[in-house]
């Protein structure tokens, strides 16, 4: 399909014009990831979130903090250096839906100011459930769950704790509950009618062994894509002090490849909580440049 024949469909629901969830369409459109979600309500064990450098490119990374008002003058910013730019999306730093009231601001700014482009989200899947019906009526389409298992004895393997309702839960307690409302998420976006992309980080040792019973849980709920990710352990993570390894490409290619019945996602880049532009050709450094954001710096992200 060429470019022109993009340009031609005017479905903001088109998968063929996401460049996350199309691979053809990722050669020619771009997407924007806006970091207006400050906060998180888990404890990945891969993670540290006081890190932020533009010469690095993993989630959760981001050279700075936007308002709503600033997402939508960053989107102005990302279109003179690259038109194309068919996807926003919120994908952290922290979780989109922890604190979803800038999420919203955001989408809502976004539809009234470029009503042709998608909206898409990234969240852990904890309070995805509640906020559905007002992600619905803000034009969102796209959803990726983060989820890494789905036996509660691996998850409590892979988080250190859960916060949810005021109450901090750790171990099976906190895999468990997390789980439960993973589930519950994303069952509840596929009947309304949201396309939902799944991620799973690779963790040799924690669940690679784990994978395909994933992809078949996934894809009995419905689930459009399935991608799973190498581990990229984060300095000061907990992984990272303990001596966790992480995962390469060919990880991930030796099990996917066994994988049926469902689309597995092959170009994923792995992007920045500010990427921009084409995913084989990230912005979000050039844009910290101009803003004389060069080096990498250490701030604490808050929980």
């Amino acid at each position: 399909m060429n470019t022109e024949g993009f340009r031609l469909n005017k479905n903001k629901n088109s998968i063929e014009k996401h460049p996350c969830f199309s691979k053809e369409a990722s050669k020619h459109f771009g997407r924007v990831h806006l970091p207006v979600a400050k906060s998180c309500n888990i404890s990945c064990n891969y993670c540290h979130r006081d890190y932020d450098c533009p010469n690095e490119s993993r989630p959760g990374v981001t050279s700075g903090l936007l308002t709503p008002e600033d997402a939508v003058k960053r989107i102005y910013e990302v279109k003179s250096l690259f038109n194309d730019i068919s996807v926003a999306a919120v994908a952290g730093p922290g979780d989109s839906l922890a604190e979803p009231r800038n999420t919203m601001k955001t989408f809502e700014l976004i539809t009234r100011e470029f009503p042709e482009i998608i909206l898409c989200m990234s969240t852990n899947g904890l309070n995805l459930a509640d906020n559905l019906n007002e992600l619905k009526d803000k034009g969102v389409n796209f959803i990726t769950v983060t989820l890494n298992a789905i036996d509660e004895s691996i998850a409590a393997k892979i988080y250190s704790y859960v916060n949810y309702n005021g109450a901090s839960y750790t171990g099976k307690d906190a895999a468990g509950l997390l789980l439960e409302r993973q589930i519950e998420g994303i069952e509840k976006a596929v009947k309304m009618g949201f396309t939902i992309k799944i991620n799973s980080v690779l963790i040799p040792g924690i669940n690679d062994f784990h994978m395909k019973a994933l992809s078949e849980a996934v894809k009995k709920l419905g689930v459009y894509l399935f991608n799973v990710m190498p581990m990229i352990p984060a300095e000061k993570s907990y992984f990272y002090k303990i001596g966790v390894k992480g995962a390469s490409r060919r990880d991930v290619i030796g099990i996917t490849d066994g994988l049926e019945g469902i689309n597995i996602m092959s170009h994923c880049r792995q992007c920045r909580s500010d990427a921009a532009g084409l995913l084989n050709e990230d912005l979000s450094k050039k844009l910290s440049e101009q803003e004389g954001e060069s080096g990498c710096k250490r701030k604490k992200m808050p929980c």
